[in-house]
Parts: C-alpha cells; structure tokens; sequence
C-alpha cells in the first residue's frame, strides 16, 4: 500500500515539509524544512538578507511565499544543490524527533508520496506521475536508519544505485 501525505494536519503529514518540527542546523534554529528549503534559494546571493526574513516566517505558508516570490532571484546552482539542501532539512528533523524517526521507520516498505497536486517535482503531481524527490528521499532516509548506515551528506537517489 502506497502511502500519501501532503497536509501537515493529515495522516502522515508529519512527513510533509510544513509540519512544525524544527531543529537545528547551520547554527540557527529552523521552524520547519519549508523554512530551511526556502532560506537557502538566496544564500550567497544579493539577497542574502531575505534569508534571514524567510527563516524568522511566522509560519510555514508565509516562508513559502517569501522563497517563491518573483522579484528575488535564486541562487544560480539552485537546481544543481536543492536536492543536498532538501535532504539536509530531512536529516536533521528526523533525526532531531524520535517520534518521526519512529513513525518513519514504521512506515516500513512502504512507498511513500508527496500527494500534492501542484508540485510534480517534490511531489507526485495533479496525475499522479511526478518525480516525487521528496517521498524518494524520506525512504532512502528510512533505508539509512532501518539498516544504521551512517547518514551520508547527500542524497545518493533511491532506489538505491548499485555499486
């Protein structure tokens, strides 16, 4: 059985990106991964300062909108590192919280999917036929601690290459 999340106020929406729990990383406190994600879009850049008003968002949404505004652009490697920062988020909240890292590993085999309907690159998209890197990387995350391999610094792709 495959298993959906999207809503952080749904069943396993503790594994979405929106869920409050945060920790720490890169020596400041992070509200959530959606914080974190969003923030690191302009380090380095011109419009480094907007990280500072993204990380400090009273909510999740309002990171979100911040990190996707038009007027600010990314960071010209932002489509070679997303994937790294994404999955250094994931690393820490879960292994900050002992209950995600429970619910996670108790998810099993499972497949898991980002279910939202707008994002076919974190997600699954409207058609259900995305790349769903979100879901990819929470279960290689699951493979890394069900099997206590040590945590690598980067997302390696799951399935898991051979070799």
């Amino acid at each position: 059985m495959t298993i959906y999340f999207y809503h952080f106020k749904d069943a396993y929406g503790d594994f979405s990106n929106f869920s409050r729990h945060g920790f720490w990383l890169d020596n400041y406190y992070w509200p959530t991964v959606e914080h974190y994600y969003q923030a690191h879009k302009f380090l380095g850049t011109a419009y480094d300062a907007l990280g500072h008003r993204i990380r400090t968002a009273p909510t999740a949404r309002a990171a979100a909108q911040l990190g996707r505004d038009p007027t600010y652009p990314v960071r010209q490697d932002w489509e070679q590192v997303k994937q790294q920062v994404m999955w250094r988020a994931l690393v820490a909240k879960f292994t900050t919280h002992a209950a995600l890292r429970q619910l996670l590993l108790a998810t099993e085999e499972e497949d898991l999917v980002e279910d939202s309907p707008v994002d076919s690159y974190w997600g699954c998209g409207r058609d259900r036929q995305g790349h769903n890197y979100l879901g990819r990387q929470l279960m290689y995350l699951r493979y890394c601690l069900r099997h206590s391999i040590p945590l690598p610094n980067e997302f390696r792709g799951w399935p898991l290459s051979q070799g």
